[in-house]
C-alpha cells in the first residue's frame, strides 16, 4: 500500500511539473512586466542605485543637523601628584607627612552632549552635491527603463517576426508539395519528365530544412523575450501581437533632437552629474573658509556612593584652516579633473543622442522602402508563378519554369516578413533614441 501510494504521488508530481502555465502576452503587457517590481534586471538595479544616493544625501545631511550624544564614564583611578609638581605645604610644628599618592577615587559620570554646525560653507556644498547625485540616479533610472522598454519591445517583435517566419515556411512547404504533386501528375500524363519531379523534390527538401530553421529561431527568440522580461523561462507564451505593417510617420531630424533634449533621461542625469561635480569642485575650494560650531554637555558627576553633583558647559568653537601638509590643494586639483570629466561626458553624451536619432531615423526612411519594394515583389513573383504553372499545364514549358518561380514567390515571402520586422524595429529604435518609446509601444 506504501509503495502503491508513493507511486502515485509521483505521478501527480511530474504530472503537475509537466504542466506549462500560459503566459498571454501583447506588446504593452510583455513591457509592463518587464517594469515591474521583479522585473527585468536592469531596471531593478537603476532602482537601487537611486536609493544608494538618496542614502548619501541623508549622510551629508547629517553634517548639518545636529549630533546628540549620551555616555556614561565610570572611572577608578589613584593619582600620583609628585608626577605633576604638587608639593604639599608643611605645617610648621606639625609632624605630618601627606602621601604623594592619591586615591583609589571611584567617580560615575552621566552625561548628555551635543553638538551642532552653525556655518559650513563646505559641508553645505556637499549636501548640494548629494542631491544633484540623487536626481542623476533618478534620471539614470528613467534611462535604464527606456532601454529595457525598448529591449522587450524588440524583443518581442522578434518573436512575433519568428512566428510569422515560421508560418511563411509552411506556408513555402506547402507550396512546394502543390508543385511536387503536379510535376508528379505531369509525368503521369505524359507531358512531364523525371527531372521535373526530382527538381521539385529538391525544392521541397530545402523549403522544409528552412522550416527547421525557423521553428529553431522562433523557440530561441521565444526564450530571449522571457530572459529580457525576467520570467521563468519555462513559460508558454502565447503572442496577441502580429507583424502587420502600418506607414510609420517620419519627424524631421531638428524637432526629433528638440523632443530628444527634453525626454531623454540619459541628457538630464549628465547634466546632474556635471552639477554635482561642480558643487563638489566648490566644498573643497571652500574648506579654505572658517567654520563655526555650536557645542555644549550636562552630567551629574561625584564619587561612587555619594551624591552627584549637576555640571555643564556649553561655548562656540570656531575653525580656521591654516595648513594640512598640501591635502586640500590635492582633492581640489582631484575634483577640478572631475569636473572636465563631466564636461566632456556631457557633450559626448549629446553627441551620442543625436548619432542614435539620426541612424534610427535612417534606418525608418529604409525599412519603409524596404516594405513597398518587398510587397510589389511578393505581389510580381506570385503572378509569376501562376502564369508559369498555367504554361506548365498547358505544355508550352517545362517544369523548371515552375520551379525558379516557385523559389522567387518563397523569396519574397521571407523578404517580406523581414522588412515589416525591420521597419517596426526601427520605430523602437527611434522611439528609444527620442524618449517616447511609450507612444510607439501604445500604438
Amino acid at each position: 500500500m506504501r509503495n502503491a501510494a508513493g507511486l502515485m504521488m509521483l505521478a501527480v508530481c511530474m504530472a503537475s511539473g509537466q504542466e506549462k502555465r500560459v503566459l498571454t502576452l501583447s506588446l504593452s503587457r510583455a513591457v509592463e512586466i518587464a517594469m515591474s517590481p521583479d522585473g527585468a534586471t536592469r531596471a531593478r538595479l537603476a532602482l537601487e542605485q537611486v536609493n544608494v544616493a538618496e542614502a548619501r544625501g541623508r549622510q551629508a545631511l547629517g553634517a548639518l543637523m545636529p549630533n546628540v550624544d549620551g555616555s556614561y564614564t565610570f572611572r577608578d583611578f589613584t593619582q600620583n601628584l609628585q608626577a605633576f609638581g604638587i608639593q604639599l605645604p608643611v605645617i610648621p610644628g606639625v609632624n605630618l607627612q601627606l602621601p604623594a599618592l592619591v586615591g583609589p577615587i571611584t567617580v560615575n559620570d552621566w552625561r548628555a552632549s551635543a553638538a551642532q554646525s552653525i556655518f559650513d560653507l563646505a559641508a553645505i556644498r556637499r549636501y548640494q552635491a548629494a542631491k544633484a547625485q540623487v536626481s542623476a540616479a533618478k534620471a539614470d533610472e528613467g534611462g535604464a527603463r527606456n532601454l529595457v522598454k525598448g529591449a522587450v519591445a524588440k524583443a518581442y517583435l522578434n518573436a512575433v517576426r519568428a512566428d510569422a517566419a515560421l508560418d511563411t515556411a509552411k506556408a513555402n512547404v506547402a507550396l512546394a508539395e502543390r508543385v511536387l504533386k503536379q510535376a508528379k501528375s505531369q509525368k503521369e500524363a505524359g507531358t512531364g519528365t523525371g527531372i521535373e519531379v526530382t527538381r521539385a523534390e529538391v525544392v521541397q527538401a530545402n523549403e522544409r530544412q528552412r522550416m527547421i530553421r525557423a521553428a529553431e529561431e522562433r523557440s530561441a527568440a521565444r526564450l530571449n523575450l522571457m530572459r529580457a522580461m525576467n520570467v521563468g523561462l519555462d513559460a508558454e507564451l502565447e503572442l496577441t501581437g502580429t507583424l502587420k505593417y502600418a506607414p510609420a510617420e517620419i519627424p524631421e531630424a531638428a524637432k526629433a533632437l528638440e523632443a530628444a533634449r527634453e525626454l531623454r533621461p540619459e541628457l538630464r542625469a549628465q547634466s546632474e552629474r556635471e552639477r554635482a561635480a561642480r558643487l563638489s569642485y566648490e566644498s573643497v575650494k571652500y574648506e579654505r573658509l572658517p567654520s563655526a560650531n555650536a557645542f555644549g554637555d550636562y552630567g551629574t558627576v561625584g564619587k561612587a556612593g555619594e551624591p552627584l553633583i549637576p555640571t555643564r558647559a556649553a561655548g562656540v568653537q570656531v575653525r580656521i584652516p591654516l595648513w594640512d601638509g598640501g591635502r586640500r590643494d590635492a582633492r581640489r586639483t582631484e575634483s577640478a579633473a572631475l569636473l572636465r570629466q563631466e564636461g566632456i561626458r556631457a557633450r559626448d553624451t549629446a553627441q551620442q543622442v543625436e548619432l542614435e536619432i539620426r541612424l534610427a531615423l535612417e534606418a525608418l526612411k529604409s525599412a519603409e522602402s524596404q516594405v513597398a519594394v518587398a510587397l510589389e515583389a511578393m505581389a510580381q513573383s506570385e503572378k509569376e508563378l501562376a502564369h508559369a504553372q498555367r504554361r506548365y499545364e498547358a505544355g508550352v514549358s517545362s517544369g523548371l519554369e515552375v520551379t525558379d518561380a516557385q523559389t522567387r514567390v518563397a523569396r519574397a515571402r521571407e523578404e517580406n516578413v523581414l522588412a515589416v520586422f525591420r521597419q517596426k524595429a526601427a520605430r523602437v529604435d527611434l522611439g528609444v533614441a527620442v524618449g517616447n518609446i511609450d507612444l510607439v509601444i501604445e500604438n
